[in-house]
């Protein structure tokens, strides 16, 4: 019974969304059956896999069925965190009754909350960008808003994974994060001093693409931030192991 975790999946298996990643780069091609073979010969049904976020094209819930059956169908308990590009993502009752009804009983959400995996407390939110010049920020949006209101996600799912932790003593909290909280040496401080005050030793993250010759692991305050977009670690979930 192993975790591993993998993000930016970028599903489009609906003819209604038809936004294949493949326009981005050779290692994009085919990519959605590259998920499917790694993830079924590396993962069984009693592991857990953390996806933070950027998981369908789908602009609508519904719309979004065909990659959640497809996530559904492979091995392993999934919790899945906000992207993004996550525009189908509603509130958690809503996701959950949706869940419930199509029958995808093997997915939970990661909002809000925290969860118990094998020797392993999952926290995190989705975060927010980085910089507040980037030009991808979406127009009009109000950064320091949006920061604050996604690092009071983050205290709360951290607060939830520290109520989890004192039944689990012996269990490590972990952050995922989509959106790095640093990158490039730019800090969203609100986050990284969140995650060093709770006293994470290790955080996940997406989003970036393309750039791939990044290291693939770098310490700042004292947590160990681990980039698993999925074109990064080439469509492999990663395996998390025991801390040291």
């Amino acid at each position: 019974m192993s975790v591993f975790v993998i993000s930016d999946l970028h599903l489009s298996t609906a003819e209604s969304t038809d936004k294949s990643m493949e326009v981005f780069g050779n290692r994009w091609q085919d990519y959605e059956n590259k998920i499917k073979t790694n993830w079924t010969r590396l993962i069984d049904e009693n592991d857990t896999v953390i996806i933070p976020g950027d998981i369908s094209w789908a602009t609508l819930t519904e719309e979004a069925k065909s990659d959640f059956a497809f996530i559904s169908s492979l091995p392993g308990k999934k919790i899945i965190g906000k992207g993004n590009h996550d525009f189908w993502w509603a509130t958690a009752a809503k996701l959950n009754a949706f869940f419930e009804k199509n029958g995808f009983k093997n997915i939970s959400l990661l909002y809000n909350n925290a969860h118990l995996a094998e020797n392993f407390i999952i926290t995190g939110t989705r975060g927010w960008f980085f910089d507040e010049e980037n030009g991808k920020i979406p127009e009009n949006s109000d950064y320091d808003k949006l920061i604050g209101r996604e690092s009071a996600r983050l205290k709360m799912s951290l607060d939830a994974g520290k109520k989890l932790q004192k039944e689990n003593p012996d269990c490590e909290i972990i952050a995922f994060l989509h959106f790095p909280p640093i990158w490039n040496g730019i800090e969203v401080s609100q986050f990284c001093d969140l995650l060093s005050e709770y006293g994470i030793k290790r955080c996940y993250f997406g989003h970036i693409h393309g750039t791939y010759s990044v290291p693939p692991e770098f310490t700042h305050k004292g947590v160990r931030y681990t980039l698993i977009s999925a074109d990064y670690i080439s469509f492999v979930p990663k395996l998390i192991p025991p801390l040291g």
